[in-house]
């Protein structure tokens, strides 16, 4: 693998931009140094981009903050011309870019499917990271009613395939905010209106989408190794969102953490708590950043 820096524009000297070939995909990270001498802190999303990140990475400007952009996602480019992706393929990348850093040690906060990346990263390479913070994993395999949470998302993936991206982002979004278990019968009531969510009506025939197309199934039918992680010298926290509570991401991030023998950490906010604006939504910045600074220096 290679790693090439880009240069920054003058006027916005931080953070550095770097590219690192690894097999199937060129990935571009990001370095924002810091102030301080503590270890530093790798920001994790999927499919979530580096951009995601601005407004938490601005209140850990004592450390040296990592960001990065997903294989296909944004600049992070694909050349394996695979149409899925795998917990196991993001945690190698991973590695990747934490060994392209070079530090001694290094935390990480992932959130969502960068969570699930981040644990399977743990299991397979535990000496690499001091503390993981994990946010809300959508993991079915974690969920009392897994079975019923599978068939939902392998039907979701089915009506994008079928059908394209607004009748399967509309399902999605019916998904994530339902609050409780799942009823047996989900999928057999009406689609939902992709209207009524704001999202396209017609099919533009792309099947290309991070989500949907790339990361669903391998995500959230992840089956962590949870004898690795409770075995691993990385200590775990498992956090979820107070507005999240008995949604589907947070009912997952319980039960694994349950699967640990480990108490949830309990966030401000919402799923996206460390927003501040970008991709539209406005979670509560300043106080998830206080928590998590708690959580990763307790």
């Amino acid at each position: 693998m290679t790693t090439t820096p880009s240069s920054p524009s003058p006027s916005s000297p931080s953070p550095e931009s770097h590219t690192l070939s690894v097999p199937g995909a060129t990935l571009t990270y990001d370095v924002r140094p810091g102030s301080g001498g503590g270890a530093p802190l790798l920001l994790v999303g999927s499919p979530m981009s580096a951009a995601g990140f601005v407004s938490l990475a601005s209140h850990f400007t004592d450390r040296t903050v990592i960001t990065y952009d997903p294989r296909g996602v944004d600049r992070s480019s694909r050349t394996d011309g695979a149409t899925e992706l795998t917990p196991e393929e993001h945690a190698e990348d991973l590695r990747a870019v934490v060994e392209a850093v070079g530090a001694e040690e290094i935390d990480v906060f992932a959130s969502s499917g960068g969570a699930v990346n981040a644990l399977a990263l743990v299991a397979r390479h535990p000496a690499l990271i001091r503390t993981l913070v994990a946010h809300e994993p959508p993991l079915a395999e974690a969920l009392p009613d897994r079975d019923i949470a599978l068939r939902i998302f392998a039907d979701m993936r089915e009506t994008y395939l079928r059908d394209g991206f607004g009748a399967g982002m509309a399902k999605f979004l019916a998904v994530v905010a339902h609050k409780g278990p799942f009823p047996e019968n989900w999928t057999d009531g009406p689609a939902p209106d992709p209207a009524a969510f704001g999202l396209p009506t017609e099919d533009d025939g792309s099947r290309d989408d991070a989500l949907l197309g790339q990361n669903m199934r391998g995500c959230t039918g992840y089956r962590p190794d949870f004898d690795a992680l409770r075995a691993a010298s990385t200590r775990v926290v498992i956090a979820a969102g107070r507005e999240s509570e008995n949604e589907m991401t947070a009912r997952a991030a319980a039960g694994v953490a349950e699967r640990l023998g480990l108490d949830l950490a309990w966030f401000p906010s919402h799923h996206g708590g460390f927003l501040g604006g970008e991709f539209g939504q406005q979670g509560k910045p300043a106080e998830f950043a206080k928590a998590l600074r708690a959580a990763l220096e307790s």
